[in-house]
C-alpha cells in the first residue's frame, strides 16, 4: 500500500469549463507553445523500457516481505527499492497521462494511460506489506537500524509517522476487514452521483426569454447568475424546492449512512471522533478546525458588510440569497495574448525574487507548458510535478482573457511548488500535502490581482478586478467555512448518537446559512427552500472534512501575500520554507516556519482587514461617481 502522502493526486488539478470551440488541430499549433514530452522520453521503445524496468523491481520488492527487521541493511535496501520505484513510476506514468490528455480519441495513448494505471495497481498490492511490517517492528529495534545504516536518515520523517500512527493500526486481519468494508462503504458516494447526475429528474423553468431550461447541474450553475433578478429567482426556487425537497430524505438517508461510516471507520480505529481522524493523518490539530469556524464566526459583520455593498452595487434595496451569483460589476475586457500573458507574469512574481522569475521564464522557453486548447485536448488546466528528476509540466487551454492569465498564475504556483520542493528535498519528502497545496497558487493569483489593479487604466477596470477578488474571499472564505460548520454538526450528531434524517439536515443547514448572511438582522433574505441546498453539494458524500482546506488556505495565503507586500524580502524567505519544504514537516509546522501561526488569529486578522480593504477601495470609487 502507497504511504498515505502518496495516496494524493500525482497531478494537481484546477477544472474549469470550457466554452470556446477547439476546431484547431494539435499539428497546427507552434512548438513553442506545446510542451515538450521528449524531456522524458524520447519515444515509445523508451517507455517500454522503463516498464519492464519497472516490473522487474516490483518482483524484487516482493522478496522483502517478511524481511525488514532482519537488519538494518534489510530495512534500508527495501525502503531505497520502494521508493526508487515509485519515483520511476511517477514518471513513466506522467508521461503516459499527458500524452493520453493530448488528444482523449487516440486510443493507443489512451492504451497507455491503461497500461500505467494497471502497473500502479501491481507495484501498491506488492509494496502493501511494508507499512505493517514496520509497525510490527520494536520501535526501540528501529530506532537501531537508524543508529546503524547513517543511509536511512533520508527516510526518517516517513518511518516516524507511520510510527505516530501505531496505536491507530490495527491486527493485520482487522485491517483486511476495514479494507474490505471500504468496498461497502464506498457506495454512497456512487449513488449520489448516478442519483443527482442520470436519474433524479431535472426541474424545469420558463425564463423571462420564453426560453424553458432544464436544471441540471451546469444549467443550475449557469442560469443563477443571469441579470434578470426574476429568472434568478426562478432558478434557484425550481432547483431547491422541485429537485432537491423532494428527495431529501432520500439523498439523506444517503449522507446519513456515509457519515455513519465515517464513525465505523474512527472508532474503530480508536479515534474520538471522525474530525480527528481526518485531521491526525497530517497530524493537524482539532483547534485548527475549531479556530477556523471560531474566527470565522466572529468576523462575519465583514460579510454583512460585503453583502450590503452587493446589494448596493445591484441596485437592489434587499438583497436576496439568489442574488449572490450575479455579478455585482460589469465585464471588462481584458485581451492577452500567450506572449504577452507570459511577459506580465514575470513582472507580477519580481516580489518572490530573481530565482522565481527565472525558473518561471525557464518553464515558458523550455516547454513545460501546453497552451493552445485543441481538437480531442483535455479542457481545464492543471500541473504535474510528478516527474521528480525533471520538471514539473502545466497542461491549458488558453482563450485570450484574463482568466487564463489567472489560471496560468494559479499553476505555476502549483509547479514552483512542486519544482523547489524536488529541488530541495528527497523524493520521499518532495509531495506536500492538501493543507498546504493551494497557498503557493493563491499568492500567485493574489500578486497578479493586486498587480492589475494597481496598473489599471479605468474605474470599470479597477472595479472589475477588486470585485472579482472580494467575490471568491465572500465564496471560499464564509461560504465553505458554512459548509465545513455544517458537515462537524451532523457528524458530532451521529457520534452524539442522536438520528439523523434529511429533514434535520435541512433544519441545521438552513439555520447555518440564514446566520452566515444575517437574515435574522435584514442583511440578506434566505428563502426557506434554501434550507435543501446541502443535497447538491456533491463534496459533503464524496469527501471527509476536506472543503474546510479551501478556506484555509486562501486564508494564510491571502496573509502571507500581505507580509511579502509589506515586509518584503524576509517575509519571501520565511514564504521558502513552504515552496521548499514538501513533506519534510508537516503542514502546521511548515506555516509556522513561513512565518504564520495557524493557531493565531494573525492570519485570520490580516486577510479580513484585506477583503475590508477592497471594500474601502470599491466604495471610493462608487462615492466617486456621484
Amino acid at each position: 500500500m502507497i504511504h498515505k502522502k502518496f495516496l494524493n493526486l500525482i497531478l494537481t488539478v484546477i477544472m474549469m469549463s470550457t466554452t470556446f470551440a477547439q476546431n484547431l488541430e494539435r499539428k497546427d499549433v507552434p512548438e513553442k507553445y506545446k510542451w515538450d514530452n521528449s524531456t522524458l522520453y524520447k519515444n515509445h521503445d523508451e517507455w517500454n523500457n522503463d516498464k519492464t524496468a519497472i516490473e522487474n523491481q516490483i518482483e524484487k520488492l516482493k522478496a522483502f516481505r517478511g524481511k525488514l527487521e532482519e537488519n538494518a541493511e534489510s530495512f534500508y535496501q527495501a525502503l531505497r527499492l520502494y521508493f526508487d520505484t515509485y519515483k520511476l513510476y511517477y514518471k513513466f506514468s506522467d508521461y503516459a497521462f499527458r500524452l493520453a490528455d493530448e488528444d482523449l480519441r487516440i486510443g493507443a495513448n489512451q492504451s497507455l494511460n491503461q497500461q500505467a494505471t494497471t502497473l500502479g495497481t501491481q507495484l501498491s498490492e506488492a509494496a502493501s506489506f511494508i507499512n505493517p511490517e514496520i509497525l510490527k517492528i520494536d520501535q526501540n529495534k528501529v530506532k537501531s537500524f537508524f543508529d546503524q545504516k547513517k543511509e536511512l536518515s533520508e527516510f526518517q520523517f516517513y518511518v516516524n509517522d507511520i510510527l505516530r500512527l501505531k496505536e491507530h493500526t490495527l491486527s493485520e486481519r482487522e485491517e483486511e476487514i476495514l479494507a474490505s468494508a471500504g468496498l461497502i462503504t464506498s457506495t454512497m458516494n456512487e449513488v449520489h452521483s448516478v442519483f443527482d447526475n442520470a436519474e433524479k429528474p431535472n426541474p424545469k423553468v420558463k425564463l423571462s426569454t420564453g426560453e424553458e431550461v432544464g436544471l441540471s447541474s451546469a444549467a443550475y450553475y449557469k442560469y443563477r447568475a443571469v441579470s434578470n433578478r426574476s429568472d434568478r429567482e426562478k432558478v434557484m426556487e425550481s432547483m431547491f424546492n422541485e429537485g432537491y425537497k423532494k428527495f431529501q430524505n432520500t439523498f439523506g438517508a444517503n449522507l446519513s449512512g456515509k457519515v455513519r461510516a465515517d464513525y465505523f471507520f474512527a472508532k474503530n480505529r480508536k479515534y474520538n471522533s471522525v474530525l480527528e481522524q481526518s485531521l491526525d493523518a497530517n497530524k493537524i490539530p482539532i483547534s485548527v478546525y475549531e479556530n477556523l469556524i471560531s474566527e470565522i464566526n466572529k468576523n462575519l459583520p465583514t460579510l454583512h458588510r460585503f453583502l450590503k455593498l452587493k446589494a448596493r452595487m445591484l441596485g437592489v434595496e434587499q438583497l436576496y440569497y439568489y442574488d449572490l451569483y450575479a455579478s455585482m460589476v460589469k465585464d471588462v475586457e481584458f485581451n492577452f495574448t500567450i506572449d504577452e500573458g507570459q511577459k506580465l507574469l514575470l513582472d507580477v512574481f519580481k516580489p518572490l525574487g530573481e530565482e522565481y522569475v527565472k525558473t518561471v521564464e525557464k518553464s515558458f522557453t523550455k516547454r513545460w507548458i501546453d497552451y493552445v486548447p485543441t481538437t480531442g485536448k483535455r479542457s481545464g488546466a492543471y500541473s504535474s510535478g510528478a516527474a521528480y528528476d525533471y520538471h514539473p509540466y502545466i497542461l491549458m487551454n488558453w482563450t485570450d482573457d484574463f482568466e487564463s492569465v489567472s489560471t496560468l498564475a494559479h499553476e505555476l504556483g502549483h509547479t514552483m511548488h512542486s519544482y523547489y520542493s524536488n529541488k530541495h528535498q528527497p523524493f520521499v519528502n518532495a509531495q506536500y500535502a492538501t493543507f498546504v497545496a493551494e497557498i503557493a497558487s493563491t499568492i500567485n493569483e493574489t500578486l497578479l490581482n493586486d498587480y492589475m489593479v494597481g496598473k489599471a487604466k479605468t474605474e470599470d477596470e479597477k472595479l472589475y478586478l477588486l470585485g472579482t477578488s472580494l467575490d471568491l474571499m465572500r465564496s471560499t472564505i464564509f461560504r465553505q467555512v458554512s459548509f465545513a460548520e455544517f458537515e462537524w454538526e451532523i457528524h458530532k450528531r451521529v457520534e452524539k448518537g442522536e438520528p439523523l434524517t434529511g429533514e434535520e439536515m435541512s433544519k441545521i443547514y438552513y439555520e447555518i446559512v440564514k446566520k452566515y448572511y444575517g437574515h435574522e438582522q435584514g442583511v440578506c433574505n434566505v428563502p426557506d427552500y434554501v434550507a435543501y441546498e446541502w443535497a447538491y453539494i456533491h463534496h459533503f458524500v464524496g469527501y471527509t472534512y476536506y472543503v474546510y482546506q479551501y478556506s484555509t488556505s486562501l486564508i494564510y495565503a491571502t496573509a502571507l501575500a500581505e507580509k511579502i507586500v509589506k515586509e518584503g524580502q524576509p517575509a519571501v524567505d520565511k514564504f521558502y520554507n513552504i515552496l521548499n519544504g514538501g513533506s519534510s514537516d508537516y503542514p502546521i509546522e511548515l506555516i509556522k516556519k513561513a512565518g504564520m501561526d495557524p493557531l493565531s488569529p494573525e492570519a485570520f486578522d490580516l486577510t479580513i482587514a484585506k477583503m475590508n480593504s477592497v471594500m474601502d477601495q470599491i466604495e471610493e470609487i462608487l462615492n466617486s461617481k456621484k
